[in-house]
């Protein structure tokens, strides 16, 4: 059973735009597109991204008559006057872009916008060429599984392929994405590694673990045996 790619989740068409792009015509391209942000390209590699925040500060120093940041001002303010009286996509870009490869598993890109805290991820191949952009939207389609075509999955991928466990032997209902598994296996065990793996499935909202065992074969048990 093997987790979703970035591949099989990203968006392949990608509106981009040109490091010499004027600023109008990048409001233009987010506005005609919908799009919140799109990838600076130069010689056909990106080199930067523009986003509706990298354009506002134009707006945020409208007039020109505050001064220059001093030496002491931090570095996202001197970005931000910069990007004020910039006039190409060069100029108000932020850089560098956060990338990820195309075969990198789902779990992992979501760490990874979550820990940089960006938007989206542009994914380029091998040889640095844009394929495709993920954004967080494109995570959250995982979740929209039908909950049949859950249940059979657990039943067929998890129970009967991965356990060699008769489907049958288990009750499997999903309700909203909510797994609940009833029924007794033979070992703890399987019954702790069942859960996991239902947990690891995607589209799985949370489990309800209610499986029992005949057998208590875990570290645990078998050192109170032991032990007393």
């Amino acid at each position: 059973m093997r987790e979703p790619t970035v591949a099989s989740l990203m968006t392949r068409e990608v509106i981009t735009a040109d490091v010499e792009c004027p600023f109008k015509d990048l409001v233009q391209l987010l506005q005609d597109n919908k799009v919140s942000a799109v990838p600076v390209l130069d010689g056909g590699y990106p080199v930067g991204v523009v986003s509706e925040a990298d354009l506002m500060p134009k707006e945020e120093f409208r007039g020109g008559t505050e001064d220059a940041p001093g030496v002491f001002a931090g570095r996202a303010t001197k970005h931000r006057w910069e990007q004020a009286h910039g006039v190409t996509a060069r100029d108000v870009m932020t850089s560098p872009v956060k990338t990820i490869a195309p075969d990198l598993a789902a779990s992992a890109a979501a760490r990874e916008l979550a820990t940089t805290g960006v938007r989206r991820l542009f994914v380029m191949d091998s040889d640095g060429a844009l394929v495709g952009v993920l954004s967080r939207r494109d995570l959250l389609k995982l979740f929209v599984r039908a909950d049949e075509e859950l249940r059979t999955t657990i039943r067929d991928e998890v129970f009967g392929r991965m356990l060699w466990i008769d489907p049958d032997l288990v009750h499997v209902a999903v309700t909203d994405g909510v797994v609940t598994v009833l029924g007794r296996l033979e070992r703890q065990s399987e019954v702790e590694i069942a859960g996991h793996l239902v947990r690891a499935l995607p589209g799985v909202v949370d489990v309800r673990n209610q499986l029992r065992a005949g057998w208590n074969d875990t570290t645990h048990a078998r050192q109170t045996e032991i032990f007393g």
